[in-house]
């Protein structure tokens, strides 16, 4: 028996995933996040499943430990070490203003308070040539501080270090011997790129989390080791790929979109399979909704990603997932604002104590009590039967509400809260906008791929407000970030900058270039997974003379300056829609990405469906809809659903960890790997 086990750690749940190879039959199980320690949830999931750790092959763990931190600021007592002249680096950032005409605008404050930004003598010329050589003294004298300051983290970003790298290094092992106990990181371990600003932020974020990621995986790796297990782990990284634990200790910035990546992966995936090509992967979960783009069968990598937004967060350089996140989860929470009108979101519930409808101490009303008032979650059919739902407690918190903004008469109770949900809807309508409308592209030439808990509870809605023709729902949304770790590959990403115009020199520099990064990809990758098949895709920076912005070009097995400048054309005019063929081209930077297959189970394997021809037993509920109020509605297990299967709306699809909304005038069928597929109006409007 060999299992492939993957736990992801959410706002809200902790959700796990566990295919097992022999017997082809997958396993999940769903918990509270434990705030007191993450470690609690995901070990609690796998007490649930009674799985065997000793029998996994590979463990893969998302977790927003990370992010959380950031947003938080409940990271390390941090330092930064800077060439002298350059401490406030962190507070000057790029000198612009993102809100131009806003007088009292005011970004967030640094990681590093001032204090603790130190100056080192020394400096390093643009040409890589040292002009004033590292003065050991003054790192010793620095040490001497933070260890009076009892720092718990130091990053160390020298100017120009990029190009020449050995002024920091020395100072980072002279910390690193200085400084027992403390953790230690760079800029240019992270990202040797020309970017001053951004490469000290991704530093100093790197090391502000450091410490607590140190301790969850240290507390992670005891808790399955006591159980078992002796294989290698894994965690999901920002990129889309997974990395092994010790990169993850090394750059735990790395991990800052680890939570919400994992079931983008697998919608792309699902989407792939199936011959799609362009789809919204789009999942609700407990505290935010999250949403990425798969254009062409590629979703966009993109660097630097900004923590908290452009406008008030600071950026890290490496490569994240493009995905938009909005503070609407089934757990956001509905008030009125002081001139009494109705908002949702961005607070939530969380997992302590939860909707008012857990029973756990709650008393705001939320999304999720929303839909168990208008009977779109059945209070006895919540995580497979496993947590009763307390309907009484959530018409309570709806009526308080109702009363507090004005509404009325008959059907109060219903119309507060179907104006929650359809709040909640338009609000991630404008998210998938952002990733589509706003770039210049039509949403209605994009399948809908729904996942999350409250993924295929919204997805009509949502779908009917963009136009998109049709919904996709995988196996087991309910814990799809899990699954879709399991089929995650491994990935690793490196940028280099190179300042370059493109001639025939340049191009045969940048072979060369991307052969010594392959060979330091490879020898890494083959460190974690020495039997793995490697594939490679390469990508430059690159810009018009004289331009601030690049464009990250797909280059392919481009080689020769017609190649190269071709793909930067066909990506120019795919942006702008536009191309000047006289303008001189220049590059910025190269990037590789190493990929190292993991192996991934085949997808029919990880959804339950009934036998062929078999006619599913139903149940009936009242539902509420917009169009029509109540509605008798079938309901469904979708365990009981045979492929081939079609029916008409309205419906309910329930399974383990989420429920399918199907409106009266739309239809479904179960698709070949057994998905759900979901054609907004119906049968016969379509024939």
């Amino acid at each position: 028996m060999a299992l492939l086990i993957a736990a992801d750690t959410g706002g809200t749940f902790t959700d796990l995933a566990a295919y097992d190879t022999a017997t082809r039959r997958v396993t999940f199980s769903k918990s509270l996040t434990t705030y007191g320690n993450l470690v609690d949830g995901v070990m609690d999931c796998v007490r649930k499943t009674e799985l065997d750790l000793g029998d996994a092959e590979i463990l893969k763990f998302g977790t927003t430990l990370v992010i959380n931190t950031y947003v938080q600021r409940s990271g390390a007592r941090t330092a930064l070490v800077a060439t002298r002249g350059f401490r406030d680096i962190l507070e000057l950032r790029r000198g612009n203003r993102p809100i131009p005409f806003d007088v009292r605008y005011k970004p967030d404050a640094p990681l590093v308070d001032r204090d603790l930004r130190l100056e080192v003598t020394e400096r390093m010329g643009a040409d890589g040539a040292a002009v004033t050589s590292l003065d050991e003294a003054d790192v010793e004298k620095i040490a001497q501080v933070l260890r009076d300051e009892k720092v718990e983290a130091v990053a160390v970003s020298l100017l120009n270090a990029y190009v020449n790298d050995a002024h920091e290094r020395r100072a980072v092992e002279m910390l690193r011997n200085l400084l027992p106990g403390v953790y230690v990181t760079s800029g240019t371990e992270l990202s040797p790129e020309w970017y001053e600003y951004e490469r000290t932020s991704t530093a100093a974020a790197n090391a502000y989390v450091g410490p607590r990621l140190h301790t969850y995986i240290d507390r992670l790796d005891m808790a399955v080791r006591e159980r078992g297990f002796a294989k290698k782990m894994f965690l999901m990284a920002s990129n889309g790929g997974v990395f092994s634990v010790e990169r993850a200790r090394q750059q735990p910035v790395m991990l800052v979109e680890s939570g919400p990546v994992g079931g983008c992966i697998g919608a792309g995936v699902y989407a792939r399979e199936l011959g799609v090509k362009k789809a919204v992967a789009f999942d609700m979960g407990g505290t935010t909704a999250k949403c990425a783009l798969l254009d062409d069968g590629q979703f966009e990598v993109k660097s630097p990603y900004y923590v908290g937004g452009t406008t008030q967060g600071f950026p890290v350089r490496g490569g994240v997932l493009d995905i938009v996140e909005i503070g609407t989860g089934g757990g956001s929470i509905a008030y009125a604002d002081p001139h009494g009108r109705l908002c949702v979101g961005p607070r939530s519930a969380g997992s302590t104590p939860g909707p008012a409808c857990y029973g756990l101490g709650g008393n705001e009303p939320t999304m999720t009590d929303a839909n168990l008032i208008l009977g779109r979650i059945g209070r006895n059919s919540f995580l497979g039967g496993t947590m009763s739902l307390n309907v009484k407690a959530a018409e309570d918190a709806m009526a308080r509400l109702a009363a507090t903004v004005g509404i009325k008469g008959p059907q109060s109770l219903e119309r507060m809260a179907l104006g929650v949900l359809t709040l909640g809807t338009l609000a991630m309508a404008q998210a998938i906008r952002q990733i589509t409308v706003e770039r210049g592209l039509d949403p209605r030439e994009f399948l809908l791929v729904a996942f999350g808990g409250g993924g295929p509870l919204h997805s009509v809605e949502i779908a009917s407000e963009l136009g998109i023709p049709e919904i996709l729902i995988p196996p087991e949304p309910g814990v799809f970030a899990a699954v879709g770790m399991i089929l995650a590959d491994a990935r690793i990403d490196r940028t280099q900058t190179f300042l370059r115009a493109l001639d025939a020199e340049a191009a045969m520099a940048m072979k060369a270039m991307f052969a010594r990064m392959e060979e330091e990809m490879r020898h890494a990758l083959n460190a974690d997974l020495p039997a793995a098949k490697l594939s490679f895709e390469r990508r430059a920076e690159m810009r018009f003379r004289g331009q601030r912005h690049t464009l990250l070009t797909p280059l392919g097995e481009a080689e020769n300056i017609a190649e190269i400048a071709g793909a930067f054309e066909a990506s120019y005019r795919r942006r702008f829609g536009r191309f000047d063929e006289k303008a001189p081209i220049e590059f910025v930077g190269l990037s590789l990405t190493a990929f190292a297959a993991m192996g991934r189970p085949p997808l029919g394997d990880l959804c339950q469906t009934g036998q062929s021809g078999a006619i599913p037993a139903t149940t009936t509920r009242k539902v509420y809809f917009a169009d029509g109020g109540w509605n008798e509605t079938e309901v469904y297990q979708r365990a009981t659903l045979p492929r081939g299967f079609k029916a008409s709306g309205p419906a309910v699809i329930e399974e383990f960890g989420s429920s399918t909304v199907i409106g009266p005038k739309h239809s479904f069928a179960i698709g070949e790997i057994g998905e759900i597929r979901v054609h907004l109006g119906n049968e016969s409007e379509r024939s």
